[in-house]
């Protein structure tokens, strides 16, 4: 076998996003995010994978557990490094050297130039106003020996629910809104909710990205940790495990969570949230287009019944890829560069097909990842992203629904169990 044939068996499986889509039509069964993920392995396992400084940045931000690290990476790499990034896209669009990239995308043979690598990285702009802490941090729970049950003392009653929320890394460390979004409307319900103890990923990147064996590391003591999370907590009787990311909900179906919590279900928040009976009325003047990620996390409910439900109906689907797809944006943006292409295409029609041109189309999904990757066409095609739990909480608790959940819940909302 010629040594050649590593780089091109990691060139094919840098072009999957493990989307899955492939296996549906496949006349074989065969699912080739699957064999990417095992191609990626041995690449790693045989010393062929090439080093790439952002898939490396990215996964140790992920990997850390310490609030210290955590705090310590995101300053450089989310709140700095998101800024530059946006400053050389201001740059590089007014030098003209952008829209040749993006009206006609270049083939992905081989690695492109460096100067063409920077050109895709900052040819679409990353979201800024993102908060400055994590929803932890926000909330001082950071302390991986206490486990967090948040409640309202104003709404809780014998018949209330008590739910586990896993928020994963997307929405409690990066998009730390959607995290207290999901706990804002929980609270808003009067339900009970648990919190892990301390930073947590759920291991789906580090499976997805070629790093089984850490992968598999991290979802058995996340299980190890969740079996004494659940004797401690055993009064409360969890029926439901609430997830508010496609990824996550992925890897926790793993976790086999009704030995852990008996006889409970796995629910994305949106899903939950729809049996509840919550929804918007009479929102007039309000588009919306629904990306489903690829990554869905509502598997019990259909994604675009649960959209409609949740938002008054009249909600359109945005398909394709948004191009994100976890770290592919910055390990390989000419590859991301051309799925962005065809996603664009799609947006665009969806906008025209719902507004009049002149307000923009709110553009909502479920997926952390997703949002991201969706901010970057703002510009482009006249949309705002946003996820739905957030537009919700935005209704119906007002448009300073953040600082109002966080003084609420600050004031005898939180209490906190010695693990």
């Amino acid at each position: 076998m010629s040594l050649k044939h590593f780089d091109e068996c990691g060139y094919v499986a840098d072009h999957c996003t493990i989307c899955h889509k492939c296996k549906n039509p496949c006349p074989v069964d065969i699912d080739f995010g699957d064999v990417s993920i095992a191609m990626r392995n041995l690449l790693r396992k045989q010393g062929k994978k090439k080093f790439n400084p952002g898939t490396w940045a990215s996964m140790a931000f992920l990997n850390a557990t310490d609030p210290a690290t955590v705090k310590a990476l995101r300053k450089p790499l989310i709140e700095w490094g998101y800024a530059a990034q946006r400053m050389g896209h201001t740059l590089f669009k007014r030098m003209g050297l952008i829209q040749a990239q993006t009206k006609n995308p270049p083939a992905t043979l081989g690695r492109p130039k460096l100067v063409a690598q920077v050109i895709h990285l900052v040819n679409k702009p990353m979201p800024g106003g993102l908060p400055k802490k994590t929803s932890r941090a926000l909330l001082g729970l950071e302390d991986a020996s206490i486990v967090p049950i948040l409640r309202n003392p104003a709404k809780l009653s014998e018949d209330s629910d008590a739910v586990f929320y896993f928020p994963g890394c997307g929405s409690e460390r990066l998009f730390s809104q959607v995290g207290l979004a999901t706990q804002a409307m929980l609270f808003e319900l009067g339900v009970q909710t648990v919190l892990p103890p301390g930073y947590l990923c759920c291991g789906y990147p580090q499976t997805a990205g070629g790093q089984a064996d850490k992968g598999e590391a991290i979802t058995a003591q996340n299980r190890v940790l969740f079996h004494r999370v659940a004797n401690t907590l055993n009064y409360l009787d969890i029926k439901t495990v609430i997830v508010s990311c496609g990824t996550c909900m992925d890897q926790l179906l793993k976790y086999e969570f009704e030995k852990i919590f008996p006889g409970c279900r796995l629910l994305d928040i949106h899903e939950y949230l729809m049996e509840k009976g919550v929804k918007l009325d009479n929102v007039s003047g309000e588009k919306y287009l629904y990306h489903d990620p690829c990554h869905t996390p509502m598997k019990t409910h259909a994604p675009m019944k649960v959209a409609n439900a949740l938002l008054g109906g009249g909600v359109a689907l945005s398909d394709r890829c948004c191009g994100e797809s976890g770290t592919l944006a910055v390990s390989r943006p000419d590859i991301s560069t051309q799925i962005r292409f065809r996603k664009e295409e799609e947006i665009r029609a969806g906008v025209a097909a719902l507004g009049d041109g002149t307000h923009p189309v709110k553009l909502l999904t479920s997926c952390p990842s997703c949002l991201q990757g969706l901010a970057r066409y703002s510009d482009d095609a006249n949309t705002e992203p946003d996820y739905i739990v957030i537009e919700l909480a935005k209704k119906l608790l007002g448009e300073n629904w953040m600082a109002s959940y966080l003084a609420r819940v600050g004031n005898g909302g939180i209490e906190r169990v010695l693990l």
